[in-house]
């Protein structure tokens, strides 16, 4: 099993849940409201530290309880937090608006996230060194992910970044440093300035291609109901999800790049079994609400693995 560190955010979700989203200046009624732990960066480290990865969490929070307790949370994982600093600024938050069919908009502020720097993640220099993939998100400032990511590559640890929130350019010092890129549609079409699909020949034709132009040699791009499309490591294809009753996506795509990180080798020789792995993962947390609570543990992954009569294998 991989040692693992992330370099990420750590946000307390304010969830709210709602029929539909407001038309502009119109008002509707809340269903409920919750406080929960999230945060992309959290969601991929404890996704991993449930399949059995070793974990280490690089990242901030603020001098408050929500600071405290996102420790203990983390901690009560089996994650190492020796390298979660403390900022003046408050711990991150993120306004999620749950709709009733599970889809959802968010709203982050960064806080303590926005403060994290290349100091901070070369404290954690000998952690970084002994690891086998280092992940990262963008909730975190791109010098503290280069900072990583360079110990990392000078270690032959593999680098993942998933691209979110979702922007139109990378530098060319952090494409440099990155192994693998995990966008889902929108995120993969921001960054070749293209317009958001799922349609495999579009993927195929325009936006892989593209992004391998720029120097992103190995790309998985999840593509919601549509499947997973990869091409890494001179292998390419697509595969399609698992099949669940949707509840909340909230931390699909978080729970599938955890899973990948722990599982996956480093001649990317397992890649379709693990993204596989991680489909089924990410399928198990849509069927259940909230961000961390719904991330599966590796028997219960397991456990849906025996069986794939859902699961049709592309060919």
């Amino acid at each position: 099993m991989n040692k693992v560190v992330v370099i990420g955010s750590l946000n307390t979700d304010l969830v709210t849940k709602i029929k539909r989203l407001p038309a502009q200046g119109e008002t509707v009624s809340v269903i409920e409201q919750t406080t929960n732990f999230g945060g992309k960066g959290a969601n991929q480290a404890v996704a991993a530290a449930r399949q059995g990865a070793d974990v280490t969490f690089i990242g901030a929070v603020g001098n408050d309880d929500y600071g405290l307790s996102f420790k203990t949370l983390l901690q009560e994982e089996s994650i190492v937090t020796d390298y979660i600093v403390t900022k003046e600024k408050p711990t991150g938050m993120a306004t999620i608006l749950l709709e009733s069919n599970g889809h959802n908009t968010i709203l982050v502020n960064g806080a303590a996230n926005l403060d994290l720097n290349a100091s901070d993640v070369k404290q954690a220099n000998q952690a970084i060194a002994a690891a086998d993939i280092v992940v990262a998100q963008l909730e975190v400032p791109t010098e503290a992910i280069i900072a990583g990511f360079k110990i990392a590559k000078n270690n032959g640890a593999i680098t993942v970044l998933n691209p979110a929130p979702v922007t139109s350019h990378l530098s060319d010092e952090l494409i440099n440093y990155t192994d693998i890129i995990v966008p889902n549609e929108s995120e993969a079409a921001a960054l070749v300035g293209s317009t958001p699909s799922t349609d495999i020949a579009v993927i195929e034709e325009t936006i892989d291609p593209e992004l391998r132009h720029k120097g992103l040699k190995n790309v998985i791009i999840t593509l919601g109901d549509k499947g997973v499309y990869y091409h890494a490591a001179e292998n390419k294809g697509v595969l399609p999800i698992f099949k669940v009753a949707v509840v909340d996506t909230t931390a699909a795509g978080d729970t599938f790049i955890g899973t990948l990180v722990a599982y996956l080798q480093e001649d990317m020789s397992n890649l379709r079994d693990v993204l596989r792995r991680s489909s089924k993962a990410s399928a198990l947390a849509v069927s259940k609400a909230g961000a961390i609570t719904s991330i599966p543990y590796r028997s219960e992954v397991d456990q849906g693995l025996v069986s794939l009569v859902d699961y049709e294998v592309s060919q």
